[in-house]
C-alpha cells in the first residue's frame, strides 16, 4: 500500500532544530514548512492546512501551548495532529498541561527521529484521519 506524504509545519525558535527536523521529514517524503516564531504558526496553518504541527513550547510571539489551544478551539477534531517538543518544559506537569491544551504527543529535546517517525506513520495510510490520536 502506498503511503501518502504529510503536510507538516515545524515551529521552533532554534533555527538549527527547525532546519534539522525539516530535513529529516523531507527525506521521508513529507512537505515541510518551518517558522521560527510562535505567532506565525496560525497563519501558516491557515495557508497550508497541515496534517501535522510540531511545535516547540517556548517560542517568541506565542507559546506552543497557546498554539495548540487555539488550533483545537478553531478546528476541534479536524485540527492538525499536534506534537509538542521542549527542552525546557520537561516536568510531568508540563506534559499534562500539553495534553490539556490539545497536544496529541509531547516529546523532549533533542527530538529523536526514532521517537517522532512512528507517531506519523498511522497518518500516512491512504484515507487515514484520526488513527494516531488513539495511540
Amino acid at each position: 500500500m502506498k503511503r501518502r506524504p504529510l503536510r507538516i509545519v515545524v515551529a521552533d525558535d532554534d533555527r538549527d532544530t527547525a532546519t534539522t527536523l525539516a530535513l529529516l521529514l523531507r527525506e521521508e517524503g513529507h512537505e515541510v514548512h518551518t517558522v521560527l516564531r510562535g505567532d506565525e504558526v496560525l497563519e501558516l496553518c491557515r495557508l497550508t492546512r497541515p496534517d501535522v504541527v510540531v511545535a516547540d513550547i517556548n517560542m517568541p510571539g506565542m507559546s506552543g501551548y497557546a498554539i495548540a489551544r487555539e488550533l483545537r478551539e478553531r478546528h476541534g477534531q479536524l485540527a492538525p495532529f499536534l506534537i509538542a517538543i521542549s527542552g525546557a518544559w520537561t516536568k510531568t506537569s508540563d506534559r499534562m498541561l500539553g495534553k490539556a491544551v490539545g497536544f496529541d504527543h509531547y516529546l523532549l529535546k533533542p527530538c529523536d527521529p526514532r521517537e517522532l517517525m512512528p507517531l506519523l506513520e498511522p497518518l500516512r495510510a491512504p484515507g487515514s484521519s484520526d488513527i494516531a490520536r488513539s495511540a
